[in-house]
């Protein structure tokens, strides 16, 4: 259930390999692709998948997903579907730091309890977006499905936040009921505000620095007034945080100049921590100067299968 599902296609879900709110329950689009069909440059038209799993070579199904139309163009899709959940539970909590709100979502993660939503806010945004009075950090839990298996879940969840602050679980239907609003935001980029999110993955050893030094490295850049951040997607071996950063141009600057200054601070910090240049937004135009570093020996692999597949490059040329 993607923040974009007003505006966005399965098309463009695949294309970017992209995640919504439950993708903790889920998984993200990639996890959810039986088979494909696509179409080659030459104009062949060829299928992928189509089994549960399967053993036959390397998974044609991932060289196409988050390909970004680079390789094939995906003209049908064929997905996993769930039943309809049964029961739904939430709950909310507050913690002094963001970084043991991280701890408690690699905990609850690792005893393979994820609930569809476990969404961790830093004090900045927990003001921003759900009101809260205090310096806490909040943590969002919501889950669906089978009643058992939901109380199981949460009983791990309340274990692991033993000591933390039980907020009114309110705030996670505050947050569902907002969590598309982008008023402020248009409002800003009227006023010649220069605003805009950058989401990465990492390790959980890696993600505390990340967010320290990667707020640190934002807030250095000049113009740049303020950065925050939330965990929004967890797994067992990590998790995705994004960052929200706004400022102004200083004199001489051009708001170019700030956007592309800001976005080079922090992924230039992300790919010193070992993270993952993008989590589910894809590459595109913005983060392609990046990709050569981030995928380091293997870029030249990439290199090698665009060339076989699109030797002309007729396929989204540039990208």
């Amino acid at each position: 259930w993607p923040q974009s599902v007003n505006l966005s296609t399965v098309g463009g879900w695949l294309a970017c390999r992209g995640a919504g709110k439950s993708s903790n329950r889920y998984g993200k689009i990639e996890d959810m692709v039986v088979g494909l069909e696509v179409v080659l440059a030459d104009g062949r038209v060829i299928r992928t998948g189509g089994s549960p799993r399967q053993a036959a070579g390397p998974d044609l199904n991932q060289v196409f997903v988050g390909s970004e139309g680079t390789l094939g163009v995906i003209t049908e899709a064929t997905l996993r579907v769930h039943p309809v959940p049964r029961a739904e539970r939430r709950a909310a909590y507050g913690f002094p730091t963001f970084a043991e709100g991280l701890d408690v979502c690699r905990r609850v993660l690792r005893r393979g309890a994820p609930p569809a939503v476990l969404r961790l806010y830093d004090d900045r945004e927990s003001r921003r977006y759900l009101g809260d009075e205090g310096t806490m950090s909040v943590l969002l839990v919501l889950d669906e499905g089978e009643r058992g298996l939901i109380d199981a879940v949460f009983e791990i969840v309340a274990e692991e936040c033993r000591g933390a602050r039980r907020l009114d679980e309110g705030f996670v239907g505050q947050w569902l009921e907002h969590r598309n609003e982008v008023s402020a935001l248009e409002a800003a980029i009227r006023q010649d505000i220069v605003v805009d999110t950058t989401e990465i993955s990492a390790r959980w050893a890696a993600l505390p620095s990340i967010y320290d030094e990667g707020r640190a490295a934002l807030k250095a850049v000049p113009g740049i007034w303020v950065a925050s951040a939330h965990q929004s997607h967890s797994y067992a071996d990590g998790a995705c945080i994004y960052f929200t950063w706004a400022g102004q141009p200083v004199e001489g600057q051009t708001p170019d100049e700030l956007y592309r200054a800001a976005w080079e601070a922090i992924t230039r910090t992300v790919l010193a921590h070992g993270g993952a240049l993008s989590h589910h937004h894809g590459v595109g135009l913005n983060r392609g100067r990046f990709m050569a570093e981030a995928l380091g020996p293997a870029f030249d692999t990439l290199v090698a299968v665009k060339g076989a597949l699109d030797p002309n490059g007729i396929l989204n040329p540039g990208k």
